[in-house]
């Protein structure tokens, strides 16, 4: 049964499941599409019935990406489109912990890092920068340049400590080293802008991209060369890739053609499921790590959708293969 939250007068951008509580769920919206006004960072909650809205916080800027914190589950960072992050708890009501703006122009990624040992945010900018932060968010702890274009996409790797990758509209995939401050890698993935990337969960040399060209790449970095598959099928722009918690070859992306689809790289065709069930831009996706097979995802049509894709229920891609 698919769950819809709605979010009157708000553009959804990113969402993200609780890493701690399996029916609390983040969403990043802004008003005016994004282009004016302010952002609404939203937390909800899954029901018997629906979706409830558990805390609401108004900012003066386009929210574009959260991230739940990996150490403490009242605790949420988020990226604006005035330069700014900032850590938010759901227990106190009305202003952020902190906000830290060092970054010059739209922050539109923001990670929190998952291996164990460490407690480290990423941000990625318009700015063409990516920064390290602790979580205390009092000021960045190195600023990484090496990109032409705009960071639209960091994720820290689930596998390596200190690891990161970045996408951005240079066409490239990096992947930098927070020790040395320095770019171990750089992918020229896509002859146009790249969106989204994410990390397999199960082997951490397999990447996936998505680009403004429609299609998603799957890489190997071992071979860099040529991709491990590429998948078509979206007609527009793809917004954001994320691969499956619960399965090594699926992987979910979604798109301004206003579809979400799923995928298993390993078989051909690789194509599982299109679901169509937004009227606008689809931005946000996330699988949830505690429900097999659930996802959420977030659109420009002002709703949060709770649900999980048909061919995913079946029971096929329940198990990491």
């Amino acid at each position: 049964m698919e769950k819809v939250f709605r979010c009157a007068g708000r553009h959804g951008y990113a969402v993200e499941v609780s890493p701690f509580l399996p029916r609390r769920v983040a969403c990043a919206a802004a008003q005016h599409y994004g282009i004016a006004g302010c952002g609404t960072l939203l937390v909800l909650e899954e029901t018997e019935t629906g979706v409830a809205l558990v805390r609401s916080w108004q900012w003066g800027d386009g929210l574009f990406d959260v991230a739940w914190s990996e150490a403490n589950e009242h605790v949420l960072v988020a990226g604006g489109g005035d330069g700014s992050l900032q850590l938010w708890d759901t227990a106190n009501h009305s202003a952020p912990l902190r906000a830290a703006k060092e970054h010059t122009q739209e922050v539109y990624s923001v990670d929190w890092s998952q291996t164990r040992g460490e407690n480290l945010i990423v941000s990625g900018s318009w700015d063409q920068t990516a920064k390290v932060w602790d979580p205390s968010l009092s000021q960045s702890l190195s600023t990484l340049r090496g990109h032409e274009g705009v960071i639209y996409s960091t994720v820290w790797s689930p596998h390596i400590p200190g690891c990161f990758a970045s996408a951005s509209g240079d066409g490239t995939l990096r992947i930098w080293d927070v020790k040395s401050a320095a770019c171990r890698l750089a992918v020229p993935a896509h002859k146009a802008e790249i969106l989204s990337c994410d990390w397999c969960k199960y082997d951490q040399n397999i990447m996936a991209t998505g680009s403004v060209d429609c299609s998603v790449c799957v890489w190997d970095l071992r071979n860099v060369r040529q991709p491990v598959n590429q998948l078509l099928g979206h007609t527009y722009a793809i917004r954001r890739v994320k691969f499956s918690p619960f399965s090594k070859t699926v992987l979910a992306s979604c798109s301004y053609d206003f579809t979400v689809r799923f995928w298993d790289f390993s078989m051909n065709p690789p194509l599982l499921e299109t679901v169509e069930h937004h009227s606008e831009f689809v931005c946000g996706l996330d699988f949830n790590l505690h429900i097999p097979n659930q996802v959420v995802d977030c659109s420009w049509d002002e709703t949060v959708k709770i649900y999980t894709p048909a061919c995913l229920s079946a029971g096929t891609h329940s198990t990491a293969r």
